[in-house]
């Protein structure tokens, strides 16, 4: 369970889902709950892959929009 504070509260639900889908994608077996299983690195791939997938995802709409 994450203890990082979300900004946008309404949109709690979305990152923690987005966060599961990271997670498998690189094959990290994050599970709801406890998590002290895993290593640092394992967790902190999670997080570094999220920031990378957002800002592109960003810079596809700042792409879009700049037409």
């Amino acid at each position: 369970m994450s203890r990082t504070k979300t900004t946008v509260p309404e949109a709690k639900a979305a990152m923690d889902a987005f966060k599961y889908e990271v997670a498998s994608e690189i094959g990290v077996p994050l599970k709801k709950g406890y998590n002290g299983d895993l290593t640092s690195a394992q967790n902190g791939s999670v997080g570094g892959y999220m920031v990378k997938k957002m800002i592109e995802a960003q810079e596809r709409q700042m792409a879009g929009k700049a037409h």
